[in-house]
């Protein structure tokens, strides 16, 4: 059984979809850890209640130190074969991407829509204002530069006529529970 870290800086929906499919043996791994850089972050309240170890790691927190450093000694610590982004909102440092098979959600159809800055509402806002007439997610290896790893699944969409950034966000994030879980369960392990 694979060991994973879950990096996530607000709710880690992601994080539950995971958490939801190993209860429901779905998929055969275990969520070892999990890391956030928010201190207040929904997650590492998630993760207390489910008795999973859970680490803030951040600048204010570590002043004057080495923050990739701290991370990989939690990963080797616990184990960790994979690392799974579920709204981690911080640039992976290239040694982290070195040492670990890296995996992340996107709320859109890769290679559209991707890119520095393009995250959450921002990336829903922009597939409504050009009137596209699919979305979806994406579930992608990290590299060095955001969201141009390669492809593991996407699942796609069709948007209505009368489509909001509100109605689509709800839609995408549904979509994306169900599109992490097959990409675990049929492509990652």
């Amino acid at each position: 059984m694979k060991n994973i870290a879950i990096f996530a800086s607000y709710n880690g929906s992601g994080f539950d979809a995971l958490y939801e499919a190993i209860n429901q043996q779905k998929i055969d791994i275990n969520i070892s850890v999990v890391i956030s850089n928010n201190s207040d972050a929904n997650v590492i309240q998630k993760a207390k209640k489910r008795q999973i170890p859970n680490f803030v790691i951040n600048e204010r927190k570590y002043p004057n130190q080495n923050i990739s450093n701290i991370i990989i000694d939690i990963l080797k610590e616990y184990n960790c074969d994979i690392i799974f982004l579920s709204g981690y909102m911080k640039k992976i440092d290239t040694i982290l991407i070195e040492k670990f098979k890296i995996y992340n959600a996107h709320p859109s159809l890769l290679p559209k829509f991707g890119g520095k800055g393009m995250y959450g509402r921002y990336v829903h806002e922009a597939v409504i204002k050009s009137r596209q007439k699919y979305s979806g997610v994406t579930i992608h290896e990290v590299t060095k530069n955001y969201d141009e790893g390669q492809i593991v699944l996407q699942k796609s969409l069709q948007l209505n006529e009368n489509e909001t950034v509100d109605s689509l966000e709800t839609k995408i994030k549904q979509l994306e529970k169900l599109a992490i879980v097959e990409a675990f369960k049929d492509k990652i392990l």
